[in-house]
């Protein structure tokens, strides 16, 4: 998640300099091009400049408690990543691995324990800035950049305390998380001797780490780097493209046969009797958790059927009101941005086998 903040962080300054730097040289493009473009308003640069730097600059004013983070998480958090941090079988864990003598010191002692079971995010990363400002640009995974600045504090707050860095009744602000940041475990894990960002600030006369040379002459075959999966394999787990997010360069591969026909809405939202009510699911998330056949984050939708075959009614309260303890502790949220129509559609077809 670091460097992935870093990447982000390099993109955002480097757009939102060519912001202000066209904005800089107003009259000289206005002179050079005129009725060619306009100069970036503050606000589209603000846009942009999102970031927040480990030294807290860009951080915006706000607060949130554990407690609101809690309610926050369970709501909006929980069904992909835990009640407690702790995730499943999709994603890594959260929390988990850290002690108080890894505060004191700034290094997570079991990093360098080869029997200790994976790496949780709070014994890698060295930053709070860095899970602030993820959390605020990429979750939740279905809405991104869709909570509050006080919600992105409580969030960060309850994560906090999971790892046992704060305590129960603590409210996270921008007046003291350098105060936090004072406390995580792996804070002195980070190098910068790497001559690459932050740059020469942190270390005068560091060399890169890797240092490319051009080939110019008698130069091999271009090397074709990909990572995909054989087409046996490929939809192994249910067509990926409808299992990414909209947003982002990574939309997922279509692993399935796709129609150019458009269905009519009624033939898009019809249930069992014949086709999934494909548009319906897409539209609301569904795919995102659950696949035809395999478990995701729930269960596929044939196990659902096969277990509550004919029980329409009941499967409609379980849609829309959600629960956990039927197939697991993974919560299901509650849909209540789902009409009651769309869920009866969706309810009929699994009671009647999920036909697909």
């Amino acid at each position: 998640m670091s460097s992935l903040h870093n990447h982000k962080k390099a993109l955002a300054l480097a757009l939102s300099g060519l912001l202000m730097a066209g904005a800089a040289s107003a009259q000289g493009g206005a002179e050079k091009f005129p009725g060619v473009g306009r100069n970036a308003t503050p606000k589209e640069v603000q846009a942009w400049d999102i970031d927040v730097r480990p030294d807290f600059k860009g951080l915006p004013k706000g607060s949130g408690s554990v407690e609101k983070g809690m309610d926050i998480w369970e709501g909006k958090c929980a069904s992909c990543h835990g009640v407690f941090g702790e995730s499943n079988e999709v994603f890594s864990p959260l929390i988990g691995g850290t002690t108080k003598e890894d505060q004191k010191s700034g290094h997570v002692a079991r990093l360098k324990d080869a029997a200790f079971p994976g790496r949780t995010t709070f014994m890698k990363v060295a930053t709070v800035s860095t899970v602030w400002d993820y959390i605020n640009r990429a979750m939740p995974w279905n809405a991104p950049k869709t909570l509050s600045t006080d919600e992105v504090y409580a969030v960060t707050a309850y994560l906090l305390n999971l790892a046992d860095i704060v305590p129960q009744d603590f409210t996270l602000s921008d007046k003291n998380i350098a105060e936090v940041q004072a406390k995580m475990p792996n804070r002195n894990g980070m190098t910068t001797a790497h001559a690459m960002w932050p740059g020469p600030e942190f270390a005068k006369n560091a060399k890169p780490d890797v240092k490319a040379v051009a080939c110019m002459t008698n130069c091999g075959p271009e090397p074709k780097v990909r990572s995909q999966l054989p087409d046996h394999a490929s939809n192994n787990h249910g067509n990926l493209a409808d299992q990414n997010r909209l947003i982002g360069a990574q939309h997922g591969v279509q692993t399935e046969p796709k129609s150019d026909a458009k269905p009519a809405p009624a033939a898009a939202a019809k249930s069992a009797a014949g086709a999934a009510p494909t548009a319906i699911l897409d539209k609301n998330g569904c795919v995102a958790c659950h696949g035809m056949e395999q478990k995701i984050v729930g269960p596929g939708f044939s196990e659902i059927a096969k277990k509550h075959a004919g029980q329409t009614d009941y499967l409609v309260g379980k849609i829309k009101g959600g629960g956990t303890g039927v197939w697991g502790n993974i919560p299901m949220p509650p849909q209540p941005n789902l009409s009651d129509d769309d869920a009866k559609s969706i309810a009929q077809w699994l009671a009647n086998g999920a036909k697909h």
